[in-house]
């Protein structure tokens, strides 16, 4: 990992979504010394199923991220509604800006430019506004993504992917999703390593990258 990358942080529009497309990395970020921020927009209470409580989310989002070895006082959430991020772009913004110059994040890790889900493309666009004297990757989510430019590999073992699942089957109330299945997040980690020459990769479009 670069030795200069010691703060890293993760913005995911609702939970999950920085597990989904990059628990992996962040497991190895942290093993490796680095303090990873994990910040979630939105509790989804709208989506929740019926019958759980509506804040059932932000609950397991503090069980996984533990999984992945972040800290609880590192985990910052806040309550914008679910699919009308863009309605509050403003807000989004501003709290964006407060964070890099409170915690001034060596690299940022981001929805990539391509996610098509309209919450995604928000975080994706304010990232690139408050973060753009920054690194900044964009993850991947192949259910969202019409196009995904991988041209960035972090190389991972099995014990990062295995703490990338464990955290993701957290989620007990988004069980009934298809690509939630552990097999799917293997095969993907397989098939990001075989691109690169490693046991498992996960795979980051380059937004904005600057060397030292």
């Amino acid at each position: 990992m670069n030795p200069n990358i010691k703060k890293v942080l993760i913005l995911a529009p609702h939970p999950d979504d920085g597990e989904f497309g990059c628990g992996a990395t962040l497991n190895k970020f942290i093993q490796n010394g680095a303090t990873v921020r994990y910040v979630a927009f939105s509790p989804c209470e709208a989506s929740v199923p019926h019958g759980l409580p509506k804040d059932i989310l932000y609950k397991e989002l503090n069980k996984a991220t533990s999984k992945l070895g972040i800290k609880p006082e590192n985990v910052t959430t806040f309550d914008f509604p679910v699919r009308y991020l863009s309605d509050h772009r403003q807000a989004i913004l501003e709290e964006l800006v407060k964070m890099n110059r409170e915690f001034k994040p060596d690299l940022v890790i981001a929805p990539n430019s391509k996610d098509i889900h309209q919450d995604h493309n928000t975080i994706h666009k304010e990232a690139l506004r408050a973060f753009k004297m920054t690194r900044v990757l964009g993850y991947e989510l192949p259910w969202n993504d019409v196009a995904f430019e991988n041209r960035f590999y972090v190389k991972l073992d099995r014990s990062n992917i295995s703490r990338k699942i464990e955290a993701i089957n957290q989620y007990e109330s988004q069980s009934f999703r298809a690509y939630k299945e552990d097999e799917f997040f293997y095969s993907l980690g397989k098939m990001r390593g075989v691109q690169v020459g490693s046991e498992y990769a996960e795979a980051f479009e380059v937004i904005r990258w600057i060397l030292d």
